[in-house]
């Protein structure tokens, strides 16, 4: 019933906005099919359009959570994301991810989109609606490592990075599961994998680059004393920083509902799964972080809002609206623990907490489905119940082997690509053009105006 009366609705716009005649009559002869095809295309693009949206979050979130001296550079960065990662993706990371028939490793074909239809709607979305929108996922799984290793790295090495992760790393992931290829393949029993939107497709492949790279650039001056003890290098802009994460909230309603690939009634169930794991995300990391600190910290609360948001988007279309709730505040909790373990315990500098928001929470979200996954699939179409309800412990047990399988794929590859890179042309900048900001030594100039830079420290 729900599903006839939004595809009348949506012929009704369709015939109005899209299809009327010169005398705005509507076409009597478009079928019902055509018409929610072409709503599914539109929704598909509008999603893609926030989600590409999130770039600007990243950006601010960035170089608010970073000294002044690097603004410059941590734009430049996402705008090479943006612009480098979806042309790799576009030349090569489209077609081993989705290219020809493939097969358990890698697609193959499609390269540039050749031989793809762009424009046909007759069996769903177009060629190029899906392109876009898969691109702008990979531009957004490269940017989550930008912050990890802000304030150190060489922009060319970057743009390296930016490259080969999108060309090469984040597309095989994606053959592996959401093109059919080697994860996708593994069942136990009944339970095969779910990872909806990219918990850990998308946001721990990026965390896991994040903590291999922030690891083999090492530290930046003066983070830890000579008896390893951390300081606390703070950002310049909290407003800045909390501007990103509501930016990037923001772009998740198209990042997860998008990822329905339709324009349905189950858009805004998986809307609102998303917004109560934000808001558990932020309530959660805000009250832990209270009692251990005895303040509540305002950017650790924006973590907490993303951590959130990563650990609901694999099950936002398999949880009850409880469940999301419970999965958003256990990721809130574990993003400030697994800060604090990174920067003390491990001794990684990771000035954004990229991996503890992506990685952590990432996984955390991938293997909560084997707990909280309803018999009620409908974005699956199967029964994919998790330990709670009924459906033993197979589903878990398929998630873990996802989690892990992608973990040892992206942190090999990322040790490969960084060795490579940190042997030939580096990896970080010298101490000196380090001391005096990125900005100037690597970009030609402050990215921000002397007096600003002056009052915001």
């Amino acid at each position: 019933m729900k599903r006839k009366l939004f595809v009348t609705v949506a012929g009704a716009l369709g015939g109005l906005f899209l299809f009327a005649g010169p005398a705005g009559a509507q076409d009597d002869s478009l079928s019902a099919e055509m018409v929610q095809a072409v709503m599914d295309n539109l929704w598909v693009f509008i999603a893609g359009v926030l989600v590409f949206l999130m770039q600007a979050g990243f950006a601010m979130l960035e170089s608010g959570l970073t000294r002044s001296k690097n603004v410059a550079n941590i734009m430049a960065k996402n705008l090479a994301d943006a612009s480098i990662g979806i042309g790799a993706f576009f030349l090569v990371g489209y077609g081993l991810a989705y290219g020809g028939d493939g097969n358990s490793a890698f697609g193959w074909g499609s390269f540039a989109l050749s031989g793809v239809d762009l424009f046909d709607i007759s069996e769903g979305l177009s060629g190029s609606t899906n392109f876009f929108f898969q691109a702008v996922f990979a531009a957004t799984a490269v940017t989550i490592a930008s912050g990890a290793m802000a304030e150190r790295t060489k922009f060319s090495t970057y743009l390296i990075f930016s490259l080969v992760t999108t060309a090469i790393i984040y597309p095989i992931v994606v053959h592996w599961t959401w093109g059919g290829g080697l994860i996708a393949n593994i069942s136990i029993g009944d339970a095969v994998y779910s990872d909806f939107a990219g918990s850990t497709i998308v946001h721990s492949v990026g965390g896991w680059i994040a903590l291999v790279g922030a690891w083999m650039l090492g530290p930046r001056i003066g983070k830890y004393a000579a008896d390893g003890t951390s300081r606390n290098i703070p950002g310049h802009n909290v407003t800045l920083a909390i501007l990103g994460v509501f930016i990037l909230w923001f772009g998740w309603f198209g990042f997860n509902p998008g990822s329905e690939l339709a324009a349905s009634a189950n858009v805004m169930f998986v809307a609102l799964n998303t917004v109560l794991a934000a808001c558990a995300g932020t309530i959660g990391a805000t009250a832990l972080n209270w009692l251990r600190t005895g303040r509540p910290d305002v950017p650790m609360a924006g973590n907490g809002a993303l951590a959130g948001l990563v650990g609901i988007t694999a099950g936002c279309g398999t949880m009850e609206p409880w469940a999301a709730i419970v999965t958003g505040f256990i990721a809130g909790l574990i993003v400030v623990g697994v800060v604090g373990f990174v920067d003390r315990k491990l001794k990684i500098d990771d000035p954004v907490g990229a991996f503890a928001v992506h990685g952590a929470a990432g996984i955390w979200g991938t293997l909560a489905i084997g707990l909280f996954a309803t018999h009620d699939d409908a974005f699956l179409g199967r029964e994919n119940a998790g330990l709670f309800y009924g459906g033993g412990i197979e589903q878990l047990i398929v998630q873990f082997l996802m989690v892990v399988i992608v973990a040892v794929w992206v942190i090999g590859t990322s040790v490969i690509l960084f060795g490579i890179l940190k042997a030939t042309i580096g990896l970080r900048v010298s101490a000196e053009e380090e001391m005096v900001g990125l900005d100037v030594s690597e970009h030609g100039g402050p990215g921000m105006a002397l007096d600003d830079v002056v009052s915001s420290g």
